[in-house]
């Protein structure tokens, strides 16, 4: 298993490149839509791989508590549970263990979507997740049952999951943590990314008979230059038992402004014969902000979200489908656009589904987020490797946002 860097973008850190996996290969830079539960919401598998996606990443944690992981594991792996023959991915479960765990998953996201401008009062809450030196004990946000995750326990539950890229257990600070906090929670994840390489090194010898799965490690730090470039080394360099990680997801929260300069702390430390997944971003302008200083890889539940709640996406913005200036307008939800949904559904038609709470709402709106998104950063992809990447970035940035 391999990652090739093919193109460069001369005068940053961006590049062109090509991940191989045991299911197949993910040409970058590339989008990789969520499907949570081993499901992108209200859209087939199929059509995911219609749309032009090349990988998909399901929850560890969603997964451990429902169906069970042992139950993916007997059914194949999480490809052949969900019917996905192409390359998959799992986080390590620390995100949801902390946010939802903890009771403050909204703050967690306005954070990483970009919504807060600093630090916010943390909301009083109960408390449902505690850290340890060991790990984390939380309640499941499900039934209020008690668990333990650690990084022996996450990377038994991402071996029997079987995807072909997963993640290392890390612990998830948000910007309203001390710079103090910080330094001690760092010190936590590189424990625990040690013995995570520790535990990947047994598991995949125990189970010889299963496809390699790739391991990346997973850099925090919040917003401070010190920690990211510290933890980027550390893992970065990091090997056990002879077993390196095999990439790196660059995590926690990221004020939307500094996106790119934090990107670009992280990779100038890292190897650079190694893929690096940022999590959690969607965004036209953090793609360029990010791909310009280093990101190969990216993924977000953002596209079907806010598809669910009617908001599309297209060439001039994102716009609401249940604006009353679409009830009659008979064209195509975007011009030109060769998704499922524009070459066969109006914009009427959207705009009545979900006036009536129709089910196909959701999925038509997915389809085409999904398909814009994955397909703005192929463009992104296409345009590093032809030479016209900073005309193409004007183009696109400018109408989006004009």
């Amino acid at each position: 298993m391999s990652f090739e860097v093919t193109n460069r973008l001369p005068g940053t850190l961006g590049r062109a490149g090509v991940i191989t996996t045991a299911h197949g290969q993910i040409e970058t830079p590339a989008f990789i839509p969520v499907g949570t539960k081993a499901t992108v919401k209200a859209v087939l598998p199929e059509t995911m791989a219609q749309l032009g996606a090349q990988a998909l990443l399901a929850n560890a944690y969603h997964l451990y508590l429902q169906p069970g992981s042992d139950i993916v594991d007997a059914a194949g792996g999480l490809g052949k549970f969900m019917n996905w023959s192409g390359p998959t991915y799992t986080d390590s479960g620390g995100f949801q263990v902390l946010s939802l765990g903890a009771g403050y998953k909204k703050v967690l996201s306005e954070e990483f979507s970009g919504k807060t401008k600093g630090p916010v009062a943390m909301p009083q809450m109960k408390n449902r997740a505690t850290v340890d030196e060991d790990g984390v004990v939380f309640r499941s946000h499900l039934d209020g049952s008690k668990h333990r995750f650690n990084p022996e326990v996450s990377m038994g539950i991402q071996h029997e999951l079987g995807a072909d890229i997963i993640f290392a257990f890390d612990e998830l600070t948000s910007l309203v943590h001390s710079y103090d906090y910080q330094v001690e929670s760092l010190e936590r994840t590189r424990l625990w990314a040690i013995r995570c390489l520790r535990e990947h090194c047994r598991l995949t010898q125990a189970r010889a008979d299963k496809p390699y799965q790739q391991l990346f490690g997973v850099i925090q730090g919040a917003q401070y230059q010190d920690l990211r470039r510290k933890a980027a080394r550390d893992l970065g360099t990091m090997e056990v038992d002879g077993q390196q990680f095999d990439g790196f997801g660059i995590g926690g929260a990221l004020e939307k402004e500094n996106l790119g300069k934090i990107v670009g702390w992280v990779c100038q430390e890292l190897p650079e014969n190694k893929a690096r997944h940022l999590l959690g971003i969607s965004e036209p302008d953090d793609f360029f902000a990010a791909i310009e200083n280093g990101a190969d890889t990216f993924d977000c539940v953002n596209p079907s979200r806010v598809a669910r709640n009617a908001a599309i996406y297209m060439p001039d913005g994102r716009v609401n489908i249940t604006r009353a200036q679409f009830r009659r307008d008979l064209g195509a939800l975007v011009d030109g656009c060769a998704c499922y949904t524009c070459t066969h559904y109006s914009r009427a038609y959207l705009h009545h589904l979900f006036k009536a709470k129709e089910m196909l709402a959701s999925t038509l709106a997915t389809i085409h987020n999904e398909y814009f998104t994955v397909n703005l950063v192929k463009t992104i992809r296409t345009a590093i490797v032809n030479g016209d990447y900073w005309q193409a970035k004007a183009e696109i940035l400018g109408r989006f946002y004009g």
